[in-house]
């Protein structure tokens, strides 16, 4: 490739929505509907996390480290389905990706792997189905943003309630949220609504992106030395900077210098 180049994938008729590949410095960035970047690999890597925020929302192995179910709404270059398909083996995942473009694009030019036993990926409405009779799942990964915002449909209390319905006991609902959206704190009061056993804010690396994280039930109050343990052990086993996020928490929520107040 050159030093920038850009395929186009063609627009809907309904939302008019361009999807297109760019790449860059050896890394492959998805766009959808702006040039906001959605997703990014790099190509020597393209099985690690090269954005801060997907990082970030790894962030859940500090509380759940042997999640056994996964269920992810938002699929982009598919980042995050292919780090937990790689370091978490004994995981089931179902993704839904409603852009049909976005899935096609994802295994094509991302490297995201067939189906197969563990890993299903389905076209639709992760609204409609997120009340879909299923299993519940230990952790729902939410990323829904099309374009420049946040798709209205993934973040009203509604289905915020179906995410902590769906969810198994102990079960944890990872959203990303744009801190800089002028809607952000309705957002994550619906969440705290939704979520009354306790809520979580992890800002990730670069200014931006807040991973909000909901308790189905109780997480207690975390002891710091706990968690700063539990981070180095993690760390070592996924080549991500838990130290940071455990050091980051203490940002947007409340904690003494003792612990973290997760369910306050």
């Amino acid at each position: 490739m050159g030093f920038l180049a850009k395929w186009l994938l063609g627009k809907s008729a309904d939302d008019q929505q361009s999807v297109y590949v760019t790449e860059r410095f050896g890394v492959r960035s998805l766009h959808i509907g702006s040039d906001t970047i959605q997703s990014s690999m790099r190509l020597a890597r393209p099985n690690d996390l090269e954005l801060a925020y997907t990082r970030s929302m790894m962030a859940f192995l500090l509380f759940n480290e042997q999640p056994k179910r996964l269920l992810m709404i938002g699929m982009g270059g598919g980042s995050v389905t292919k780090f937990v398909y790689h370091r978490l083996p004994w995981a089931a995942i179902d993704v839904v990706e409603v852009d049909p473009r976005v899935a096609a694009i994802a295994r094509q030019q991302f490297f995201v792997p067939p189906d197969d036993e563990r890993l299903r990926v389905h076209i639709g409405n992760g609204a409609e189905w997120i009340t879909r009779a299923g299993a519940a799942v230990d952790v729902i990964l939410l990323d829904g943003y099309d374009g420049d915002s946040q798709v209205e449909e993934l973040s009203t209390r509604d289905f915020y309630q179906a995410c902590l319905r769906r969810l198994a006991p102990h079960g944890i609902l990872v959203t990303n949220l744009w801190g800089s959206d002028r809607r952000f704190h309705e957002y994550l009061e619906r969440i705290e609504v939704a979520f009354p056993a306790g809520t979580l804010c992890l800002p990730a690396e670069k200014p931006g992106n807040v991973i909000v994280f909901g308790f189905r039930d109780s997480p207690g109050n975390p002891n710091w030395e706990e968690l700063e343990k539990k981070a180095l052990e993690l760390r070592e086993r996924f080549g991500l900077e838990f130290p940071r996020f455990v050091q980051s928490l203490r940002k947007m929520n409340r904690w003494d210098e003792h612990r973290l107040y997760a369910d306050l």
